[in-house]
């Protein structure tokens, strides 16, 4: 399923709300709390991470926009079919947990009010899949709404906490903690976090829709900026209600910030209490949606289906109830996102590292060691995925992140190196059979 440029219809003002809301959800925001209430100020690597790989994303925006299709489809139209189904459902297992996480922080929102967990997910998991099936620009001026709102009242809280003076020294003492921050943190959650974005198709379907490629460029830099300054609202948020001593001291880290907005409120029976604590559950909507829509289109690509209602709704109900299963086994927020980022990340970057390198003229690679490397890489990365979920205690280095990409991308690596090997000893000749 090709994008037309009749499509392109984007502004910078959608394509930078969009690429923010492919990232900011309950889980950013209460994620980055729950790190941050635990560890510290390294807790909001994370987030800078997605705003710096939003960034690092205008690099590649020549390449996604000049060519269009999804990255499945360009390197499956070079490397065959194999390619293209392999890496398109790894893009697709990621975001499952992706949408997972949506419904698990408002989870965390909802411990206030003592509502019954599954119920309450299985609601949140059909409002993402209404969302999911209105047309990109209708939903670019609902996320608007939903982000305006939601750091409206960050700020707000802000502000009633007498914290708001403390944000631009949240930023500045960030760096130092950074720069002495674990392998396993800079490793497992910056790097992967980073290059993911760069492969992310959550953020390349509006890089492509946007009106021309300058538009796209700088909506990349734009919302790379605005996540980044996003990034530190939650965290001198905790900072705030820390000093205030207003929690108790048994609540769970994922469920400060609602705890402190239902307290400014006055509760929930109070308007204001109302709206403060609906404010984080809205941006669950933007990336939820956002999440399901680029997997039914992967899946009506990968299954070559024509995007008809029933094929749209069936895919987006089946998407849905995916996430809703993972969401119902539960896990730490970033700990989650980062293990999917992970798994799609040790699969998807060698294949498409080999892409570029081809493409441009560099090294070429042939179809069948792309093949070898992406299945190698896709079912280590999956069994390390499988292991930090299922079986923590299995894990390499501490790290089920770090374990996921040692698996894939050194399976995928090995693979990739003595296919080159191979191609390289072997008659010219036999050579051109396998690149077929």
């Amino acid at each position: 399923m090709t994008q037309t440029t009749e499509q392109r219809s984007l502004g910078l003002l959608a394509v930078t709300t969009l690429l923010v809301s492919a990232h900011y959800g309950s889980g950013f925001i209460l994620g980055t709390a729950e790190q941050v209430a635990t560890v510290g100020a390294i807790g909001s690597l994370y987030a800078v991470a997605v705003g710096l790989g939003s960034i690092a994303l205008a690099l590649l925006a020549r390449l996604y926009w000049q060519r269009i299709d999804p990255i499945w489809s360009l390197l499956g139209d070079r490397y065959g079919p194999f390619v293209k189904l392999g890496i398109g459902l790894m893009s697709w297992t990621s975001l499952i947990g992706i949408g997972a996480v949506q419904i698990i922080a408002v989870a965390a929102i909802t411990q206030l009010v003592e509502l019954p967990r599954t119920p309450t997910m299985g609601a949140i998991a059909l409002a993402l899949s209404l969302i999911a099936l209105l047309p990109v620009e209708r939903a670019s001026w609902l996320f608007r709404g939903l982000l305006l709102l939601n750091v409206g009242v960050l700020c707000g809280a802000l502000v009633r906490l007498h914290g708001f003076g403390q944000y631009p020294p949240t930023i500045v003492d960030f760096m130092p903690v950074a720069v002495t921050a674990s392998p396993r943190d800079l490793i497992g959650i910056l790097g992967s976090t980073v290059f993911l974005v760069l492969v992310d198709m959550k953020c390349q379907q509006f890089v492509v829709r946007a009106r021309s490629l300058t538009i796209s460029v700088w909506g990349c830099i734009l919302s790379g900026l605005v996540l980044v300054l996003l990034a530190f609202l939650p965290t001198t948020l905790v900072f705030a209600a820390q000093k205030a001593q207003i929690a108790p001291a048994d609540l769970p880290a994922a469920s400060l910030i609602p705890y402190v907005l239902n307290w400014l409120g006055q509760g929930l029976g109070q308007p204001w209490g109302a709206l403060f604590v609906l404010s984080l559950a809205l941006p669950a909507l933007g990336l939820g949606s956002n999440v399901i829509r680029i997997q039914t289109k992967a899946l009506l690509d990968l299954t070559q289906r024509e995007a008809t209602p029933p094929n749209q709704w069936g895919f987006t109900l089946l998407n849905t109830l995916l996430a809703l299963g993972i969401a119902l086994h539960g896990g730490e927020i970033v700990g989650l996102i980062v293990c999917f980022y992970a798994a799609y990340l040790a699969a998807v970057w060698l294949p498409f590292t080999a892409y570029l390198l081809d493409v441009g003229q560099v090294v070429p690679f042939s179809r069948s060691t792309v093949q070898w490397a992406l299945g190698t890489g896709a079912i280590a990365s999956l069994s390390g995925l499988g292991l930090g979920i299922f079986a923590p205690s299995l894990v390499w280095f501490n790290s089920p992140e770090l374990t996921i990409l040692a698996l894939g991308l050194g399976s995928g690596a090995i693979v990739l190196v003595a296919g080159q090997l191979v191609d390289a000893l072997l008659p010219q000749g036999v050579q051109k059979d396998f690149k077929g």
